[in-house]
C-alpha cells in the first residue's frame, strides 16, 4: 500500500496544493501536521514520520516548502519517501527553483504532473524527460480532446524515447569514487571506505544496447581468473535500465540507456586506504595571550605522482585575532567567518614534507568552547592515480543500424565536492577528505610540560654519566701511579 494523498505546504502549514489519490483519508487531517511537527521539534523528538490518530504523515522539507504524504494503511515508507524526493526533482526541472512562488505560479501544470506521477496511491511515470513530452509549460494551450500518450509511456523501455538521432554518436562514462578516511590523533585509521558510482552521458541514435564489463572479483573467480587484479563491489545499486537477470547469470551489465546524463550504478568498497597526505599538528596555547600552531604535511605516495591544488583547513578559536603566518611553500589565508586557516599548496610532489607555522592573539577573557573542535581536513587532486583499482574492461555498443560510436572512459576520485574535468580521454582525479582528530589544547599544554620535564631528566642523566667517567679515570690513574 502507498500514499493516500500528497500535499505541498508553506512554512506556516498552509496548503498550497494537494491531490487526493485514494479517498480514504479526510483531506482536513493535514491541519494536524504542523502543530505535531512543532511540538516534536520542541521536545527534540522530531522524526520524518508523524502520526495523528490512525493517519501517518510522511514528510520532507525543501527550501520553504513541506511535501507531505498521508496514509491510513500499512504503507511502504521507503517507496513514499523516494516518491516525494522524485516529485522535488521533477518540479525543479520544470520550474528551475522549487519554492512557494513557483508553486503559486504553476498550479495548473502541477496538478497535471501530480496526476501523471501517481495513480491511486502508486507511483507511475516519474521520469521528467518523458513527462516533458506531453506536459509542457504552456499547459493551458494544449488542444482539447483525448490526447494520445507518447510511446514511451506504454513502451517496455519507458526511460528512452524512440526516433532519437545524432550526427555524432558518442558515449561518455565516468567512474567516480569518493574516498573517506577517519584517522585518530595517534595515527590509527579508524574508518576507511570508497563510495563509487558510474555516471554516463549518452548521445546515441536509435535504440542501442550497451554492454559493460568490469574487473569484478565474483566474475573473475567464476571464470578461473582469481589471480587477476579485481575488486569486490558491495552494496551495488543499478539504474532501472539494467537487466538484473543477465547480471546475476554472468555478471555482465547489459542495458538500453536513457538519452543524456544518468547514473548507471553505485557501489561501495570497504578497504584499507593509507592517508596519502599525512598531517601532524602541534598546538601551544599561552593563557590569555596567544596561540601557536605548527602543521607538518607529508606526502605518502610515489615520487612520480604530484598532488595538485592542495588545501589544508585548520580550525582556530572563534575569538582569535592578529594572525601571523610562516610557511616553506604555498600560501596561508585566515577565514574568520569559518574560524579556520587555509594552507594552499598548488603542487605537492610525492615523498615531500612541508611545514607551516601560525600565530594568533587571544583576548584576555576567553569564551568557552562547548561544541568542541572540528577535525583538520585536507583536499587535493592527483592526476592519473587510482585508489580502488576498478577498471572498465570493455564497453560495447550494439545497434541494429550498425553505426560506429565512440566510447570515452575516465576515472575520477574525489571527496564529494565539485567535479572538475580535464581535456583528455583518460584522466583521474583524487580529492580525498582526510580527517585528523584535533587534540584538546589543555592536553597539548600538559604534553609540553611533560616534554620539558623529560628533557630535564635527560640532561641530569648526561651530567651524572660524565661525573662517573671522570671519577673512573681518576681512580684508574691513581692505581697506575701506585703500581709504579
Amino acid at each position: 500500500m502507498s500514499a493516500s494523498a500528497v500535499y505541498v505546504l508553506d512554512l506556516k502549514g498552509k496548503v498550497l496544493i494537494c491531490r487526493n489519490y485514494r479517498g480514504d483519508v479526510d483531506m482536513s487531517e493535514v491541519e494536524h501536521f504542523m502543530p505535531i511537527l512543532m511540538e516534536k521539534e520542541e521536545e527534540g523528538t522530531l522524526s520524518p514520520i508523524l502520526a495523528h490518530g490512525g493517519v501517518r504523515f510522511m514528510w520532507i522539507k525543501h527550501n520553504n516548502l513541506y511535501l507531505v504524504a498521508t496514509s491510513k494503511k500499512n504503507a511502504c515508507v521507503s517507496l513514499v519517501f523516494s516518491f516525494l524526493y522524485k516529485v522535488v526533482q521533477v518540479f525543479s526541472e520544470y520550474f528551475k527553483e522549487l519554492e512557494e512562488e513557483s508553486i503559486r505560479d504553476n498550479f495548473v501544470i502541477i496538478y497535471e504532473l501530480l496526476d501523471e506521477l501517481m495513480d491511486f496511491g502508486y507511483p507511475q511515470t516519474t521520469d521528467s524527460k518523458i513527462l516533458q513530452e506531453y506536459i509542457t509549460q504552456e499547459g493551458h494551450k494544449l488542444e482539447t480532446g483525448a490526447p494520445r500518450p507518447p510511446a514511451t509511456v506504454t513502451n517496455a523501455v519507458s526511460w528512452r524515447s524512440e526516433g532519437i538521432k545524432y550526427r555524432k554518436n558518442e558515449v561518455f562514462l565516468d567512474v567516480i569514487e569518493s574516498v573517506n578516511l577517519l584517522v585518530s590523533a595517534n595515527g590509527n585509521v579508524l574508518r576507511s571506505e570508497i563510495v563509487g558510482s558510474i555516471k554516463m552521458r549518452v548521445f546515441l541514435s536509435g535504440m542501442p544496447e550497451l554492454r559493460l564489463g568490469l574487473n569484478d572479483k565474483v566474475l573473475f573467480d567464476n571464470t578461473g581468473r582469481g589471480k587477476s587484479k579485481s575488486v569486490e563491489l558491495e552494496d551495488v545499486k543499478f539504474h532501472q535500465c539494467v537487466r538484473l537477470s543477465r547480471f546475476e547469470n554472468d555478471r555482465t551489465i547489459s542495458f538500453i540507456p536513457p538519452d543524456g546524463e544518468f547514473e548507471l550504478m553505485s557501489y561501495r568498497l570497504n578497504t584499507h586506504v593509507k592517508p596519502l597526505i599525512w598531517i601532524e599538528s602541534v598546538i601551544e596555547k599561552h593563557s590569555h595571550s596567544r596561540i601557536e600552531y605548527m602543521i607538518k604535511a607529508k606526502s605518502q605516495f610515489k615520487r612520480r605522482s604530484t598532488a595538485n591544488n592542495v588545501e589544508i583547513h585548520i580550525p582556530v578559536p572563534n575569538d582569535a585575532d592578529s594572525p601571523k603566518f610562516k610557511t616553506t611553500v604555498g600560501s596561508v589565508k585566515w577565514v574568520p567567518e569559518n574560524s579556520e586557516i587555509v594552507w594552499s599548496i598548488k603542487s605537492f610532489p610525492g615523498g615531500k614534507e612541508y611545514l607551516m607555522r601560525a600565530h594568533f592573539g587571544l583576548p584576555s577573557v576567553e569564551a568557552e568552547d562547548k561544541e568542541g573542535k572540528p577535525p583538520i581536513s585536507v583536499k587535493f587532486e592527483i592526476p592519473y592515480f587510482t585508489t580502488s583499482g576498478i577498471q572498465v574492461r570493455y564497453l560495447k555498443i550494439i545497434e541494429k543500424s550498425g553505426y560506429q560510436a565512440l566510447p570515452w572512459v575516465r576515472y575520477i576520485t574525489q571527496n564529494g565536492g565539485k567535479l572538475k574535468a580535464m581535456n583528455c580521454k583518460h584522466n583521474l582525479y583524487l580529492n580525498v577528505f582526510y580527517y585528523s582528530i584535533h587534540q584538546e589544547i589543555e592536553d597539548m599544554r600538559n604534553r609540553s610540560c611533560v616534554s620539558v620535564l623529560n628533557s630535564a631528566v635527560y640532561i641530569c642523566g648526561i651530567k651524572c654519566l660524565l661525573l662517573f667517567l671522570v671519577l673512573f679515570f681518576f681512580l684508574l690513574n691513581h692505581l697506575i701511579e701506585s703500581s709504579i
